[in-house]
């Protein structure tokens, strides 16, 4: 059987196409696979972008760019530079190990179990109530021990609190709004929660950060968040943990000479 030239066109054609299909464009005679745009696509989505025929386009030309400027960079024997090398070594490594870590994630997802362990202790620990207090952070004992004196006499806490080393509050009158008794160290919030409304510490309170004179304005029951509004916060917590827990397993047990 003989094909006529025509014919050997269209055959030849037909089987260059799926090869073709498969690549992006041939820059300088060396193949850019298609692949590699889902590959970036996917990286931008990830990034927020939408995929559309346009960032297709944009991405198309990127790799023809870095298709070009990579052959050139080889041409000058940049590959070869020690400094390039290591670059090149602990960009694979970052990957690498990126990747690592996201198939763990995937085979050990955190259990719902797990979820609803984690908002308990958080809400336990929060406690059922939260308190509205002001201070007066001062860094001398006898400073603090003044201020309780004035605050006797009837002075207006608010006015002292001006000069309290706590700028952020000391600009609202000692102001710590709403919180809970695990927001703050314990030796304050000892002292804050066995006060009565109107109160305030008639002795100094130490803590790292200096002497404190704390009022209590009021006390209310805790509005705590429901688990599906931080579910996927202590998702990303658990994870983290669970990440690093591996890491450091594997460092553990490595041999390092």
């Amino acid at each position: 059987m003989t094909f006529k030239p025509a014919h050997l066109l269209v055959v030849l054609l037909a089987t260059a196409l799926p090869a073709m299909a498969q690549n992006l464009a041939v820059v300088n005679g060396k193949a850019i696979p298609s692949s590699r745009v889902d590959a970036m696509v996917k990286q931008l989505a990830s990034q927020g972008q939408q995929d559309s025929p346009q960032l297709r386009a944009m991405v198309k030309q990127e790799l023809i760019n870095r298709e070009v400027l990579m052959q050139e960079a080889e041409k000058s024997g940049l590959a070869s530079n020690a400094e390039v090398k290591n670059q090149l070594e602990i960009a694979r490594q970052s990957l690498l190990i990126r990747a690592l870590m996201i198939d763990y994630v995937k085979k050990n997802p955190v259990s719902d179990a797990e979820v609803q362990a984690e908002y308990d202790k958080a809400k336990a620990q929060a406690g059922d109530k939260e308190y509205h207090a002001y201070h007066i952070l001062v860094e001398k004992e006898d400073d603090a021990k003044a201020i309780i004196l004035k605050l006797k006499a009837g002075a207006k806490f608010e006015e002292l609190a001006k000069q309290s080393k706590d700028t952020g509050s000391a600009a609202k009158g000692g102001d710590l709004d709403w919180a809970t008794p695990a927001t703050f160290v314990p030796a304050f919030s000892q002292a804050m929660t066995a006060l009565q409304k109107g109160q305030f510490t008639e002795t100094p309170v130490k803590t790292e950060f200096g002497f404190h004179i704390i009022k209590l304005d009021d006390v209310r029951t805790a509005k705590f968040p429901t688990l599906e509004e931080v579910k996927p916060q202590i998702v990303d917590g658990l994870q983290q943990q669970k990440v690093q827990a591996y890491q450091q397993a594997l460092v553990k047990k490595a041999k390092v000479q």
